[in-house]
């Protein structure tokens, strides 16, 4: 597929996961990819090993959006596509609103919340630039359910939709050709899933498998989110094939949500039961 042809995409968070998958089928849809990420042996790794363009980068700095808007400015000469990627869930232990610290608090949203926040202001200028843009930006079902398990995780991704809504709007009122979208997925197989299925597993002294057919059953279409599910859903965003779509989010949950109260119980217990609550 070609319908990415000519744009220049960032993918921060891009040095694994969701954010490899996610640059992967930009990628494979013919956009020139950069990806950032904290953590640099991985990030060149990855780069090398699937032909991205890697620049080492904390979301929560400030200046460093605008080094790496300027290399990707100087290298490819404009930029089309951000996606908000980068996040953590916080704390391993269930935090709930009486016992979240400030501390873990704050950590969860100088990177989900702030870090989404300097890239779409980082963005913006950016893509007038350019003509155009796509801003997509990574939340989670989280933000649209009740999380008192994961209090600030849920409320982080909760604050990146509203934000979304609000640069979505900004943008049009402006009469700009700059669109912004927030994609929320439900629990997606990673190899981080896949880690956290056997410490509950041990956690709760079942066998994995039994963690691992829970996941499964929770969703009403019967199966796992896959990473290639919520990279097509960014792939569509970010063409033009989106070209009136804007202020919105974009659900890739199996139908938790929207099928039923039911699978949406099912969803909030067995993520209340995993170790870290998220």
């Amino acid at each position: 597929m070609s319908r990415l042809n000519g744009k220049v995409a960032l993918i921060t968070g891009g040095a694994s996961g969701l954010g490899k998958a996610i640059a992967e089928r930009l990628t494979a849809d013919s956009a020139q990819v950069v990806i950032s990420d904290v953590q640099r042996s991985l990030g060149e790794a990855t780069a090398s090993e699937c032909g991205f363009v890697f620049l080492k980068h904390d979301v929560r700095d400030e200046g460093a959006w605008d080094e790496v808007i300027r290399q990707i400015e100087r290298r490819f000469g404009g930029l089309h596509v951000v996606v908000n990627n980068a996040g953590i869930l916080g704390s391993l232990q269930a935090s709930n609103p009486e016992n979240t610290s400030l501390s873990d608090w704050r950590k969860i949203f100088a990177v989900n919340v702030e870090g989404v926040f300097l890239g779409c202001r980082a963005a913006i200028p950016a893509m007038r630039k350019s003509g155009e843009g796509s801003i997509i930006n990574i939340s989670s079902v989280a933000g649209l359910l009740a999380t008192p398990y994961a209090a600030a995780y849920g409320a982080s991704k909760a604050a990146v939709r509203q934000l979304t809504k609000s640069v979505a709007q900004h943008c049009a009122e402006q009469r700009l050709k700059i669109r912004c979208n927030s994609v929320h997925p439900g629990d997606v197989l990673t190899p981080l899933w896949r880690a956290r299925a056997h410490e509950t597993a041990r956690t709760r002294g079942v066998p994995v498998e039994e963690v691992i057919e829970e996941g499964r059953a929770i969703s009403p279409l019967g199966d796992f989110i896959l990473p290639e599910d919520v990279a097509a859903a960014v792939a569509y965003l970010a063409s033009d094939d989106a070209r009136q779509v804007t202020g919105t989010e974009l659900i890739v949950d199996g139908g938790i949500i929207h099928c039923d109260t039911y699978h949406a119980r099912q969803y909030l217990e067995a993520r209340r039961r995993e170790p870290d609550g998220s």
